[in-house]
Formats: C-alpha cells, structure tokens, sequence
C-alpha cells in the first residue's frame, strides 16, 4: 500500500490532465450515442475510481469508449428505451466477468508488437486531425470521435476543408496561446524550477482559456461563442441532480434484443480494452504488465455499475491513457483520482466548467496526439524492416481511414500472410544435409513441433527432392505433429513410389524403410486416407 502512494504528487498531477481530457469525451461520446449526457460522466466516474481500484493496471484510464458510440446509438432504438439499454450494459459486465474468469484475456498477448504500435500512431495521428477543426472553433463532430466517417455527414479529411468555412477568431488565437504555454512548460519550464513539474501546463492553459472567456467583451471579434465551450448538465437543486441518474428495466433481461446486445457490446468492449491495455503496456515507462484476466473483471464489475445508475459502457481508452503517462502518472492513483475529479466538478462547479473553451482542450489532446504519432516512430519502425514496418504502416492506415477494429484486423491480416510468407521461405524447422559421400542420400530431420503453417515448406522441400533420392527422416526430436503435416508425409510416401525414392523412417521406436503410414507413430488413429 505504502508504494501505492509513493508518487502521490505526480499521480495527483496527472489525474488534472486526464480529468481535463475526459470531461470533453465522457460528455461528446454520450453525445453521439444517443444517450443523456450525464450518462458519459457517470460512466467516466465509474471508469476511474470502480475500474481504476479494481484494475492491475498501473497506468491505465477507463471510461466510455468511442469505438462503442454507434453500437450504443443503434442498440438504444433497437431496443426501445435508454432504461432497456441500462439492462443490456449490466449484462455485457456480467459476460466480461465471465470471460475473465475463463480466462479469455489470454487473447490480448496475441497481438503483433507492430500492429499495436500501428494503432498508437493512428490513435496519435486520429488525435491531431480531429482536433485541429475544434481548435479552429469548428466543433460540428463530437469530442472523442475516431471514426473517419462522422456522425455529422462529414469525414475526417473534408472536416479540415468544411472549418475553414467557420472559423472563430478567439477560438484560433486561445489555441495557439495554448500550445505555445504547453510547449515551453512541456521543453523549458520543468527544466528550470520545481513548481513546473509539479503544477501541470494543461492546468495553466485551461486557466488562461478560463481568464481569456472572462476578460474579452461579447462584442470582441475575440470572444469566444457558448457553443464552442464546455457543455455540462447544471442541475438547480439537490433533486435535478439525482434525477440526471436513470436506472435499468430489470424486466427486459427476458428480452432476446437485450442479450444479443448485451454479447455485442461484452466482445467490442473486451476487444478494444485489451488492445488499449496492450498499447498502453507499450508506452509505460516502467514496462509493467497489465494482467489481462483481471482487467476484464474490473471493466466487467464496472459496467455492471454503470449500468445500475444510467452510465454508458466503459472500456479501457488508449487518449487517456496516454495522456496519463505523458503527464507522469505512475499508479492506478492517479485514474482514481481522476475520477473522483470528475465527480467533484459536476457537483461543485459545472458552471465554471462550462466557461472552458473547448480550444485550450483542443491544444491539450494535439499535444498528446502528436507524441504518439511521433515522426520517430515511423522512423524506428522502417529501420526494423518489412516484416515489422508492413503491418505497421497497413494498421496505421487501416484505423485513421476506418475505425480502431477494422484497422487492427486489417494489420493483424498482413502480419499472419507475412508469417506463412516466411514460414514458406525458411525451413528452420528442417535440418536438411546432402551427404556428399553417397549420391542421392539426404538427411532431414524435423523440428520439436509443427504445424499447419509449415505445410507450404515441408511440400517445397519434399517436391524439390531429385527422383532416385534415399532420404533419412529423422522425428526423435518431434514431440508435436500436427494432423496436417502427417497428411502431407503419406502423401509422399505414396508418390515417392512413382519417383523411386527411398525412405528410412528414424523415431524412438526404430527404424523403418518406406512407411506406408505415419500415423502410429506420432499417437494419431485417424483413418487411413484412400489413394
């Protein structure tokens, strides 16, 4: 407990980063799913402190995600009513719980280094194209979208085109300000004193957006218009408050909608939160790793919660969780902190939140955007060769043109077509010698396991074998063989009689010349194929 707290300042610090980067996407991902706004606040709420205690993550920030935004804004019609929605959310926690106890987290450790890595830089390169329009003061699109279609007719690029059409001129001049402020705090300042470090530059900018909203008269070609600021419920009394909370219809968990929604929206969520922990394991200094299972109890036990009192569903986000590693989060502290931030704001001050110009929370996200899109990435990665650079650059493209799921799988794709690419070329699974004392004789001997991907190989070298040959198949060391590659062996054997070649067969059970089948050999009792 005590290492718990032994970053409590840097964690304090960067939990007012994170909270300033979550308000803006709790409130626009409610947005555009259709749900009240309130709902993505409490779902932030949940993600920080529920998730946040329950998680192993170090550095991990959960809340509502928007890869889940168009999932939710259809399911919500689908099904009829916010409150039946509630229901599906509370069973999709309790199939994550379920997965986590399967053990199915095991499936986050299956995705390629660079396929990650592709998804940070697009996250990162996502980031900067989405916020320049809100910097310019064109917030057509929700705050969290990353998908290159909008909800709003237009896409990612044509977005660029459309703000120049609508530009505001406090909105352009507070950003800039803002990234200037975020610069120097970011390259000089901490350099130069220890309140720098300490007090985070993002707080300063949305300080300065708070003095600049203030002091500009409503007249200024400068000021900056009510819906280019934060936009948070403000109710009047104690009751408005909780009414802003919805709770299920318990009576649609007999609803076959409602559980067909509820798998959907366990799957995505388990999807997207362990590619996130998996991106997010990248970029922690410290290199800890995340145990997976456990985190998908946490998010599970956290949509069971955020379903209870009106919360959209939650998943682990890569934004905030780099913007919390950026800032110099080092615990779970610092998400649970955030979230306890979030709560307090909307309780205390949602007036004064809602003087925030979304331009200085603009500047904020290019700042993270642009380090994780970092040219040097792309840099280190071309130095690593195609094999690394194809499915990172394919994934890059594949997620800022699509969406995050579509991308990965279109990078995971190119990495398995690159494994059976290279497990063709290279026989390392094969000890292949000519024995230059006798003509015709080669020695092959296989490795300790095979499987179907090394098919392509075994044919090449099998069919490639010169007619006449006396080959010695060595399988002592093979301890796995799978059922394919058997297949292929009596193949041969039947067309090496065509070809006059010979065959010793070496196993820890003799030796045998020309095997007709390999089958007991290796433990198999499939029937015999006909030829």
């Amino acid at each position: 407990m005590s290492s718990l707290f032994k970053h409590v300042g840097k964690d304090l610090s960067a939990s007012i980063v994170v909270f300033f980067v979550a308000l803006p996407l709790c409130l626009g991902i409610a947005l555009a799913s259709g749900a009240p706004l309130f709902s993505g606040v409490i779902a932030g709420i949940i993600g920080g402190v529920v998730v946040g205690a329950i998680s192993g993550s170090s550095i991990g920030v959960s809340g509502p995600g928007a890869g889940l935004a168009v999932i939710v804004f259809t399911a919500i019609g689908t099904l009829g009513s916010f409150e039946n929605f509630l229901m599906a959310v509370i069973l999709a926690g309790v199939i994550q719980i379920v997965f986590g106890i399967l053990k199915a987290g095991v499936i986050g450790y299956y995705f390629p280094s660079a396929v990650i890595k592709g998804m940070l830089a697009a996250i990162g390169i996502i980031i900067v194209l989405k916020q320049i329009p809100h910097a310019f003061g064109y917030d057509s699109d929700f705050e969290g979208d990353e998908s290159f279609f909008q909800a709003d007719g237009e896409n990612t690029i044509t977005a660029l085109s459309s703000m120049l059409q609508s530009i505001s001129p406090g909105a352009i001049t507070l950003s800039l300000v803002s990234l200037t402020i975020l610069i120097l705090w970011d390259k000089v300042l901490v350099n130069k004193h220890r309140i720098f470090k300490l007090f985070p530059g993002p707080l300063a900018a949305v300080i300065l957006g708070l003095i600049f909203q203030s002091v500009i008269p409503t007249d200024s070609f400068l000021h900056i218009q009510t819906i280019h600021l934060v936009n948070v419920p403000i109710p009047e009394n104690l009751n408005m408050f909780i009414g802003q909370f919805t709770f299920p219809n318990f009576g649609a968990i007999t609803d076959y909608n409602v559980w067909t929604v509820a798998f959907t929206l366990a799957v995505v969520a388990s999807l997207e939160t362990l590619l996130s922990v998996d991106a997010a394991d990248k970029i922690d200094p410290e290199k800890r790793l995340t145990p997976t299972n456990r985190e998908l109890f946490a998010q599970g036990t956290g949509n069971i919660l955020s379903g209870l009192i009106g919360g959209i569903p939650v998943t682990q986000v890569i934004v905030r969780s780099s913007a919390n590693v950026q800032s110099g989060g080092k615990t779970k502290l610092s998400a649970i902190f955030h979230g306890f931030l979030l709560l307090l704001a909307v309780i205390l001050i949602p007036t004064l939140l809602n003087k925030i110009p979304l331009a200085v929370l603009a500047a904020i996200l290019l700042m993270v955007g642009y380090k994780l899109a970092n040219p040097a990435l792309f840099k280190s990665m071309f130095n690593l060769g195609k094999s690394q650079f194809s499915p990172f650059i394919v994934t890059v493209f594949g997620v800022v043109f699509t969406d995050i799921l579509v991308g990965i799988m279109m990078g995971m794709s190119v990495s398995v077509v690159i494994i059976l690419i290279e497990n063709y070329k290279n026989s390392h699974f094969l000890n292949i010698i000519k024995d230059e004392n006798l003509d015709n004789h080669v020695y092959m001997t296989l490795a300790e396991e095979l499987s179907f991907l090394n098919k392509g190989a075994i044919l090449r070298e099998l069919n490639n074998l010169p007619d006449g040959t006396y080959l010695v198949l060595d399988v002592r060391k093979t301890i796995r063989l799978n059922y394919d590659i058997i297949e292929i062996l009596e193949d041969f054997a039947f067309k090496a009689k065509e070809r006059d070649i010979k065959v010793k067969l070496i196993s820890d059970s003799g030796e045998v010349e020309n095997p007709e089948s390999y089958r007991a050999i290796f433990g198999w009792k499939a029937p015999v194929s006909s030829h």
